[in-house]
């Protein structure tokens, strides 16, 4: 058992954000590691929806699900890490904690302030991994906050001839940073119109879903199956409701004259875990190779980052995200100067 003073991002209560310092007890299983937090990241969509009760949480709630930490300590069947690694992991916003259901070594190569990120383009890459996006596709991305934009860069990757589009104009200017260069306002005018006169007049041949928002859902299904079989890709997580006709949605997905719709989930947890035989992907496998395409900057990740924060911040940090979305996309947790042993 290790007890420890923990410093800890909390949610108090829909829209109140705090710092709190407690003892913690960690009792480590065979398999499990403690870490020292040296970075975390802030997942936009689902700690928003948290914070602001668009998700229903029980309070007093304590967010985050991607960091970077030092090992501190081993469980007794620990093989592969050895203490003093760095590892990203899915622990919250502590400046310590247990690692239980995976941890990735980070390489020497990738600076560890933006390792966390990771974690998020791993999502991204579930759209590519579902929607099968191969060389040559033409991929409209609807949604350029963080995990659109990171998605749409991994479908460029691919050799995929790729639009983006968003509401705001700021998200395309990021994309635009990103090397993201067809970009549309899907807000001006006849969206589908727009996107098509971008792609030349050729439906995409796969649209991933990144808004988390209905309306965008509804717009993809527009875009894509009626010259050809397309894919759309539900990549974010729709939590509003929204009163429609279904009927011409699902007819797109069920009529087959002039092509069709194959409607897909992408959630990140989808796959197992750690490396299977019997399963090419994995999220470790995933996780690996984004990790690989950091260290050698083949993904833009600065722009994406619109503040890095001390803990003590996070309240200051958690408003900024609610009064300019638009803007604060990316924020990092910085906990390398907590001080704690």
């Amino acid at each position: 058992m290790y007890e420890q003073a923990v410093t800890k991002i909390q949610f108090a209560a829909p829209r109140q954000v705090r710092v709190i310092t407690e003892s913690v007890s960690f009792n480590l299983a065979p398999h499990d590691v403690l870490l020292k937090t040296r970075t975390s990241i802030v997942s936009p969509g689902t700690e928003l929806a948290q914070l602001t009760g668009l998700q229903p949480m029980a309070f007093p709630f304590d967010p985050g699900n991607r960091a970077v930490g030092e090992i501190l300590a081993l469980g007794t069947e620990v093989k592969d890490a050895a203490i003093g690694d760095r590892v990203f992991s899915y622990t919250p916003h502590w400046s310590h904690a247990v690692a239980r259901r995976l941890y990735v070594r980070v390489p020497d190569a990738v600076d560890e302030l933006y390792a966390p990120l990771a974690g998020l383009v791993a999502v991204g890459m579930t759209s590519l991994r579902v929607g099968e996006v191969e060389l040559g596709d033409r991929v409209a991305v609807l949604g350029m906050g963080l995990v659109g934009n990171l998605a749409a860069q991994l479908c460029q990757r691919a050799g995929a001839r790729g639009v983006v589009g968003d509401l705001n104009p700021v998200r395309l200017q990021l994309a635009q940073a990103c090397a993201l260069r067809q970009t549309v306002d899907v807000g001006q005018g006849d969206a589908r119109a727009r996107i098509l006169d971008a792609t030349g007049g050729q439906e995409p041949d796969v649209v991933v879903e990144a808004s988390g928002t209905p309306e965008g859902a509804a717009l993809a299904l527009t875009l894509t199956g009626s010259q050809g079989e397309g894919n759309v890709v539900l990549l974010g997580s729709p939590r509003r409701s929204l009163t429609t006709d279904v009927t011409p949605l699902l007819n797109r997905v069920h009529l087959w004259r002039g092509g069709s719709v194959n409607l897909k989930g992408a959630h990140e947890w989808r796959y197992p875990l750690r490396r299977d035989p019997f399963a090419k992907h994995s999220i470790e496998r995933n996780l690996a190779i984004v990790f690989d395409l950091m260290a050698r900057r083949e993904l833009i990740l600065e722009p994406l980052v619109a503040r890095i924060a001390s803990p003590e911040q996070a309240p200051e940090a958690f408003a900024a995200m609610q009064e300019r979305p638009e803007r604060m996309i990316g924020v990092l947790f910085d906990w390398r100067a907590t001080g704690q042993a």
